[in-house]
This record gives C-alpha cells, sequence and structure tokens, in this order.
C-alpha cells in the first residue's frame, strides 16, 4: 500500500466502505491520515466511519455476552459461563486494541489541526474511545479511561462553546455523547440530564436559520437527545433499567 497515493486510499476506503469490509477500510483510512497534515471532511468522517463500525459490533457483541451471563449467574452452569467469560475475554482484548489504535492516531492529528470544528470533532472521538476503553473495563483501567474521556470530552465543549453554533451537528453529537459518558460511566444522571437538556434547548431556538440538509442533520441529533432525555428522566423516577442513544448510531458521527 506504500505506493498508493491519498486519493487510491480514500478510493479503496469508499469502496471498503460499501462492500462493509470494516478492516478494509480501517486499513486504507491509517494510510490516509498519516499522507497529509490538510485535513478534509471527507477524510475525518471516512476515518471514523472506518473505526466505528470495528468496534461498534465487538461493543454490541460484549452487551449481549454480559446480558447472558446476568442471566445465567444463579444457575448451575458452570461450562457455559466459562466459555462465556473467555469469549467476552477475547473480545476485550480486541476492543482495547482497536481503542488504542484510534487514540493513538489521534493524538499524533490533534496538534496539526487548527480548524475548530475538527478539532472539535477529534476531541469528542478521543472522548468516545476512551469511554469504550471505559466501557468494560475494571479497576484502575477504568478510572483511568474515565479520566482521560472526561478530559477530551471536556476540551471539545469549550472548542465548541466558543466557536461553534448551538445548532452545529458536531457540537450536537459532542453534548449527546459526552451526556451518556455522564450517565452511564461516571453515573451522575442530574449532570447528564442538564447537559443534554441545555442542548436541546440551546439548538431549538435556532433551527429555523438552517439550511435544509443541516436542518435534516441536527434534528437528527435532536431526537437522540429528546430518546435519552426521556427515558433517563423515567429512570430517575422509577429506577429501572436504562437505555440510551448516542451518536454512534449510523453512518454519521454527528
Amino acid at each position: 500500500m506504500d505506493s498508493m497515493s491519498m486519493s487510491d486510499h480514500m478510493f479503496f476506503a469508499k469502496v471498503a466502505e460499501r462492500a462493509e469490509r470494516w478492516d478494509d477500510m480501517v486499513e486504507h483510512m491509517k494510510f490516509a491520515m498519516e499522507m497529509s497534515d490538510e485535513m478534509t471532511v471527507e477524510r475525518r468522517n471516512n476515518f471514523s466511519v472506518a473505526f466505528k463500525n470495528l468496534v461498534g459490533s465487538r461493543r454490541a457483541a460484549l452487551r449481549v455476552i454480559d446480558a447472558k451471563l446476568e442471566k445465567g449467574k444463579n444457575k448451575e452452569e458452570a461450562n457455559k459461563v466459562r466459555i462465556c467469560h473467555d469469549l467476552r475475554s477475547k473480545i476485550v482484548t480486541e476492543v482495547n486494541k482497536i481503542c488504542n489504535e484510534v487514540v493513538d492516531i489521534i493524538d499524533r492529528t490533534l496538534p496539526n489541526v487548527t480548524d475548530a470544528e475538527h478539532k472539535t470533532f477529534f476531541y469528542k472521538m478521543l472522548g468516545d474511545y476512551h469511554r469504550y476503553l471505559s466501557e468494560f473495563a475494571e479497576g484502575e483501567l477504568r478510572s483511568q479511561s474515565a479520566d482521560n474521556s472526561l478530559g477530551a470530552y471536556t476540551n471539545a465543549q469549550k472548542i465548541s462553546e466558543s466557536e461553534l453554533a448551538p445548532t452545529n451537528p458536531i457540537r450536537l453529537g459532542l453534548l449527546l455523547n459526552f451526556s451518556v459518558f455522564y450517565f452511564e460511566i461516571m453515573d451522575q444522571k442530574e449532570i447528564a440530564i442538564d447537559l443534554a437538556k441545555r442542548a436541546f434547548d440551546g439548538a431549538i431556538t435556532e433551527l429555523d436559520d438552517l439550511s435544509e440538509d443541516s436542518y435534516k442533520e441536527a434534528t437528527v441529533i435532536m431526537q437522540l437527545l429528546r430518546e435519552n432525555l426521556c427515558n433517563w428522566t423515567e429512570v430517575e423516577q422509577r429506577q429501572i433499567p436504562e437505555e440510551r442513544s448516542d451518536s454512534d448510531a449510523g453512518r454519521s458521527d454527528s
């Protein structure tokens, strides 16, 4: 692949995306990210999509396994439980490898990024992948990953609030995922609800000023914010198991 140009890597990444060959897409985007310090929307989005799909299936698999382990906790099925634990351990290792690779690439990319939207995007993505590391970790590793996630999200929030409009999809996606972080990882539910509500309320007053495309993108994320607010408020009132939406759903990393 070393002899391929940037456009070649981007072309093959798009073909791999259409074919849902996420490992191949990741390999081409890793090369593309190293080939120029000048960032583009297409390159950052393809980079995000490639790794999101690669790690997303594994995160979903871990949730299934954890639910199975919880369900079988009081049953005498020691062999099945051991098999589930072995599979879980294998997938956690894969998730950690993917997340650490993303973090390493972003850490090398960020010093060369000056555009406020690009910087917000990458700090948000950094927060997301540290959050993924903390989801299935324990003890000191979970605490360290959570601290790293908090720092990245906070940096993104500072930049977005001073440079980006309340309806900007990158800013909305950041606040959506930051609120999920507070709710699920930090167990600070009141902060999560307040953050999501402020993001929603701040954007809804400015929707009429958006173009049609921007309106559609912003309202998709606002719907996720609203769903979380409804679910989380119900959780607070009834203390039932919660569900949440974040901007990792779908293709766009909004």
